[in-house]
């Protein structure tokens, strides 16, 4: 089992960065008011507010703001900025040591996925899927359940999904304990073949993506099973898939039907839904912990991810 972070308390201090792309200035403003709501106080990361093109600043620089935070010890939780594209450029300069030593909340999704995966393989810290705070918070789209997520940072608490949340649909029946890992479709399938890739063995694959058209998730989810990614994993917590639409309706599957060709058949539970993603409300979820999806039943139950 994975180290879990220390959990919060009013007063912290919460560490912001931008691993991959920039922020957009206005909406990280007025998300850090969300932040004091919390009776949290911030520190930015140097680099936060650098533009290179794509990226928020050189991987030198990002990769240091990563650093800084988590060596500060003044900092008791590091929230992303945003995603976009980026964070895997600097896997290989991570100190992955210097995590461990150094356990804090790290907290995002999306491109952040890469960092989810690689410090659950090489820093073994439970970590949290969950909005950012340009990207998402800081939106008046930003819905109360969303907000009421972050709650777990400061008491350890079982999480439990059921349908009073959203309509459920089952792929395949039937249930499984695991440690529940994942997160962004594209970034675990472009991390096959590194030493970065994700470990699914024995454990509960959370999937969820955005602006992917069906044909495209149908790719990445065949390099998940051609590499042993799904016989691996013991069940499947499918969350949203926004934006997904065809340009050629008339010659596509729906991802409805793609989902269900890949994890119908696999004998092991499934279930599709789960207000996980690019998506509002959001429900924010710790990877590296144990989990129970109970697929007939249409419930997900996962463990505290603060100590």
């Amino acid at each position: 089992m994975r180290i879990r972070p220390k959990r919060l308390e009013v007063g912290d201090t919460v560490g912001i960065i931008a691993p991959a792309g920039p922020p957009e200035a206005e909406s990280l403003e007025k998300a850090l008011h969300f932040l004091e709501e919390l009776g949290l106080n911030y520190k930015m990361g140097k680099h936060v507010h650098n533009v290179n093109g794509y990226l928020a600043g050189t991987d030198q620089e990002r990769v240091k703001d990563f650093h800084d935070m988590f060596e500060d010890k003044e900092v008791d939780a590091i929230i992303c900025a945003r995603g976009g594209y980026g964070s895997a450029r600097f896997a290989q300069q991570i100190d992955y040591q210097l995590i461990a030593e150094n356990p804090k909340i790290f907290w995002g999704y999306s491109d952040i996925t890469y960092l989810h995966t690689a410090l659950g393989n090489f820093s073994n810290i439970a970590t949290f899927h969950g909005p950012m705070l340009s990207s998402d918070i800081g939106h008046d789209s930003f819905h109360e359940l969303s907000k009421k997520m972050f709650q777990q940072l400061f008491t350890p608490m079982e999480l439990h999904y059921t349908e009073d949340i959203s309509p459920l649909k089952i792929v395949a029946g039937g249930s499984a304990t695991g440690e529940l890992v994942g997160g962004n479709l594209s970034l675990l399938a472009s991390g096959i073949g590194t030493k970065y890739e994700i470990d699914t063995k024995g454990k509960l694959l959370l999937l969820e993506d955005v602006g992917e058209e069906p044909y495209q998730i149908d790719g990445m989810l065949n390099q998940l099973k051609l590499s042993g990614k799904l016989d691996d994993a013991i069940g499947f917590v499918i969350g949203d898939f926004a934006k997904s639409e065809p340009k050629k309706k008339d010659r596509s599957l729906t991802v409805d039907e793609v989902l269900d060709h890949y994890f119908g058949n696999l004998n092991k539970p499934a279930l599709k839904g789960f207000k996980i993603g690019h998506c509002e409300p959001h429900f924010a979820v710790p990877l590296g912990v144990e989990a129970k999806l109970d697929a007939t039943e249409k419930t997900l139950t996962i463990l505290p991810g603060v100590e």
